[in-house]
């Protein structure tokens, strides 16, 4: 036999054998048949879990959207089956200047990808740098309109033959990022640790924000104008009608977000009078009932920032403003955005998002659903990060109240409570203000009707403290509840997040019962584990502030 014919052989032996064990890989990758075709996934191990969880990423639950559009429903998968394996890109970022709330820093200086992280070194007052490492780190692979997609991880596979007593019940998760920013494929959301450790499925996906999700536009209809809010609805519409392929009990949807997320399960839970795609749900440092009257009585918040994009578009003299937006390049309406500072934000539309939540959920007419809420100890370390002008804060913070502005100087003064800086003073009345008491007047008018159940976390770890000062800072609790702590973690980080977990879990198991505590008390999962406190203690300050329904 001459060399090159040996050769030749060869590498139809070697291709032979790739083949089969590609072909053995692929058969033991696990596979799920939902409505829109097949789906092959991934499966990964889970330190201290027996069995495998199983990970199917980058699913659509909706065709790639229409800008300034509603979601519709996805087609059939081209190919099909679907490849499952990776995560898809995330919907397109506005980080600006201004954080979530009341902050006062001036001046943005928007800087390439590959920058930031030296930017923060250098420059720890650069808000966009110091935002995008607190909640977008690392950064996705991409960013795209075509961005509507979710992720399942479950320590389970079921067929449509299943016993449905068997099926489990399913945490789904609403990313935060002030409605301007988010992605549902952070690794800090990756479920496979509180699946396998819990026995429950968890879905992430993302959803549209800023201006690409809250458009502001007048020449949109109020119905179709919380694009974001809808996306949700999408998704939630599509676990219905999918997760049991999955092993997920669809009658025991459980949803959960924090910040904008907790906003967004609020409105879910307030706007959904009758039959509600879930059964129960979680709101971390977030929520959308709790309203001063100021704020009730202003003005449709973003649309000066659309007045002002639609400038910076060359669009104020087209026949149409919003066709016009429609027609330019994403990536250049991101940049005028970010340059100008502008924020987009939900309007009240009374479909997705009502007017008057908290007297509906005095009257009942709200999703009749068990609630866990809850705040942690110094939500106000980001949002006012760098501040120590304590009566501009105020001031800002109350315009026009000197009564009110009076009360919080006396009620916080530097060198009492261990608040020793004037920095601690602000984060703290910002703490209070904006997160925990608003939080506390809801769970006190849900008490009256539904199962309300409170949490306060009160836990600091250096090893995911990005800077100093924040303490127990707004989004902290995240990694503990999903279980994805650095390597160099303490036992007593390991053992609080399975505390934290399994809280998590038992409330999406029996969300009548509870998370483990009775309603009458605050759980306060602190460095040593969960102590109960009452609401009369950590609420002491709450009675400064108003929050009302017209």
């Amino acid at each position: 036999m001459s060399q090159g014919r040996r050769f030749l052989r060869m590498l139809t032996g070697v291709y032979l054998l790739l083949s089969g064990l590609a072909k053995a890989e692929d058969a033991t990758k696990p596979v799920v048949t939902v409505v829109q075709g097949s789906i092959k996934g991934i499966s990964t191990t889970v330190p201290g879990v027996s069995s495998p969880v199983h990970k199917f990423l980058g699913i659509p639950f909706a065709a790639p959207p229409e800008r300034f559009s509603p979601p519709t429903v996805p087609g059939p998968f081209v190919p099909n089956p679907y490849d499952g394996s990776t995560l898809k890109p995330a919907c397109i970022q506005e980080f600006n200047c201004k954080l979530l709330t009341t902050s006062l820093f001036g001046g943005c200086s928007v800087h390439g990808e590959s920058e930031w992280l030296l930017t923060i070194v250098i420059d720890p007052e650069n808000t966009r740098a110091f935002t995008m490492a607190l909640f977008n780190n690392p950064p996705p692979p991409s960013e795209s309109e075509d961005c509507l997609y979710l992720n399942v991880f479950t320590p389970v596979i079921a067929n449509h033959t299943a016993d449905r007593s068997t099926l489990l019940p399913v945490l789904v998760w609403i990313y935060g990022g002030g409605l301007q920013f988010g992605y549902g494929g952070l690794p800090v959301y990756d479920g496979s640790s509180i699946a396998g450790h819990q026995g429950v499925l968890v879905v992430t996906f993302n959803y549209r924000t800023n201006v690409f999700g809250f458009p502001n536009s007048p020449e949109l209809p109020l119905s179709k104008s919380n694009l974001g809010f809808l996306d949700q609805r999408q998704a939630l519409a599509w676990i219905q009608d999918n997760i049991a392929s999955f092993g997920g009990d669809p009658s025991k949807v459980t949803i959960f977000g924090e910040s904008a997320g907790g906003i967004s399960v609020d409105n879910l839970i307030t706007s959904s009078y009758y039959t509600p795609p879930f059964r129960a749900g979680i709101m971390q440092s977030g929520q959308d009932s709790s309203r001063t009257i100021a704020e009730q009585q202003a003005p449709a918040f973003g649309g000066q920032s659309w007045a002002t994009l639609v400038s910076g578009l060359n669009c104020t003299n087209a026949t149409s403003q919003l066709a016009c937006v429609r027609a330019a390049d994403a990536l250049t309406i991101k940049s005028v955005a970010e340059h100008a500072g502008l924020q987009f934000w939900r309007i009240t539309d009374n479909v997705t998002r009502v007017s008057n939540p908290s007297q509906r959920r005095k009257e009942g007419l709200i999703a009749n659903v068990p609630i866990l809420i809850g705040t942690n100890a110094q939500e106000g370390t980001v949002s006012t990060y760098g501040q120590s002008d304590i009566n501009a804060y105020i001031q800002a913070t109350f315009p026009g109240n000197e009564t009110l502005q009076k009360e919080v100087q006396a009620a916080y003064p530097v060198g009492r409570d261990g608040l020793l800086t004037n920095f601690s003073v602000i984060a703290q009345i910002e703490t209070d203000f904006i997160f925990h008491c608003r939080a506390a007047t809801l769970a006190n008018i849900n008490l009256a009707h539904y199962p309300t159940f409170r949490y306060f976390y009160n836990s600091s770890f250096a090893n995911i403290q990005p800077f100093p000062e924040l303490g127990v800072y707004h989004s902290s609790e995240i990694a503990l509840v999903f279980g994805n702590l650095p390597p160099n973690a303490t036992k007593e980080e390991l053992a609080l997040s399975k505390v934290m977990q399994k809280a998590w879990a038992d409330f999406a198991k029996h969300p009548v019962q509870g998370p483990g505590w009775s309603e009458d008390v605050v759980a306060e999962f602190t460095v040593h584990g969960i102590k109960n406190v009452t609401a009369g203690e950590l609420d002491q300050k709450c009675g400064l502030f108003r929050f009302d329904s017209p």
